[in-house]
């Protein structure tokens, strides 16, 4: 089979909806129709701290039927991670490979230069004083961040930071520059709703975000109708065998038990920061009956919700951010089809990290491996509680599933 190009994409399509899609299919329409596409995507947890709405397994199996060709793992110490590490993880998982030669995602700008000259910006040798600096005015770090890479480019430029996608790509952008990476960036202008928006206009495309806001709200039918058909299809199935939809409410007394469990010295493990965020979300562990109710009590202006959130995640799977591997050991198949399975074989010869599609064949890999997946297996059987149906929730599952092919 031939392809000319290989693109990458990182993601967690969680759920995949129609923006989704365009970006798929723009890369084709700009790049050529034979362009061949493979995913890093998220497995059961994602970026902001939260259990993904369906499993991985049938997030991947509906990429593949969208326009993906092949979806790898992004392993869950990047996967449930600040922006920086979870881009850098992404890129890692894409160069691993060895088979793409363009990295392309969504902006709010569509200028892939400008979002490349932010992040020569935030890795200059000069940026980390004047980050600290404007952080003594008492903002936010975002709000500390812009100003100061507004010093180093242009106010006009630095407010490219305001926005999500933009700043997820300038963190793809940094990724590549430290790696010295020789990907081409392609980025797309974002169609519809803003990434975290949850209320959406009837004339545009639902962002993940709305759909998820509509299934806690039990509007069924309006959130199916917003996911791409691919993954409305795999909701569906999803849904009859009793494991969707998923949210971290599902098991909240267990994420609540766990933290009470958990002494001040554990939370202190869990902040990266060293500023005394733990202190805070400790208190409220002892007194809050909800995790809603807990990231209200611990929250400031200074820290943003989605880092309370990924430190509770992370104490509920008892990860430890100081023991996170540097690098990722294995590439995970999740999902291909005839394209992504010629991508695999060429894959065989340029991968620089062994390729997983048997679970039991971790056994024969290193002890970084083989701790790895033994910790996604854990946190699996943890996701698994979730389920809307706690039959649907025995353990061990992650030993027994091998990717989905079409």
């Amino acid at each position: 089979m031939i392809f000319l190009r290989v693109t990458g994409i990182i993601t967690e399509y969680n759920p995949l909806h129609m923006g989704h899609v365009h970006l798929l299919r723009e890369v084709r329409r700009l790049l050529g129709q034979d362009t061949a596409v493979v995913c890093a995507m998220s497995g059961d947890f994602v970026q902001r701290g939260d259990f993904a709405v369906l499993r991985r397994q049938a997030r991947a199996m509906a990429a593949v039927r969208s326009g993906a060709d092949l979806v790898l793992e992004l392993p869950l110490p990047w996967a449930a991670a600040p922006a920086e590490r979870f881009a850098a993880g992404g890129v890692q998982v894409l160069l691993g490979a060895g088979v793409a030669d363009t990295l392309a995602f969504g902006s709010e700008c569509g200028d892939g230069a400008a979002l490349m000259r932010l992040a020569a910006a935030l890795l200059s040798e000069e940026f980390p004083a004047l980050l600290k600096a404007e952080l003594r005015q008492g903002d936010s770090f975002a709000a500390a961040r812009q100003r100061a890479a507004g010093r180093l480019t242009s106010p006009e430029e630095a407010a490219l930071l305001a926005q999500p996608n933009n700043t997820l790509g300038v963190e793809y952008c940094k990724a590549l520059l430290r790696r010295n990476a020789s990907l081409e960036v392609l980025t797309v202008p974002r169609r519809g709703a803003a990434h975290d928006q949850e209320g959406t206009p009837p004339d545009q495309n639902a962002s993940a975000a709305a759909i998820r806001a509509l299934l806690r709200q039990g509007r069924r039918e309006e959130a199916l109708g917003r996911m791409a058909p691919a993954m409305a299809e795999a909701y569906e199935a999803e849904e009859a065998a009793g494991r969707a939809p998923v949210f971290l409410e599902n098991c909240e007394r267990a994420v609540l038990a766990r933290l009470r469990s958990m002494e001040e010295a554990d939370f202190a493990a869990l902040d990266q920061g060293r500023e005394g965020l733990y202190r805070r979300l400790y208190g409220a562990g002892r007194a809050a009956v909800s995790v809603e109710a807990l990231l209200a009590a611990a929250k400031t202006k200074r820290y943003p919700y989605a880092r309370l959130r990924r430190m509770a995640l992370w104490a509920y799977l008892g990860l430890r951010p100081g023991e996170f591997l540097e690098t990722v050991p294995y590439l995970r198949v999740l999902a291909a089809n005839e394209t992504g399975r010629a991508l695999l074989a060429r894959m065989r010869k340029t991968a620089s990290v062994p390729i997983l599609t048997k679970p039991a064949a971790v056994n024969r890999l290193g002890k970084e491996a083989r701790e790895l997946f033994a910790l996604e297996a854990r946190a699996a059987d943890l996701y698994a509680l979730a389920y809307t149906d706690l039959s649907a929730a025995g353990g061990g599952s992650l030993w027994l599933e091998g990717p989905v092919m079409i």
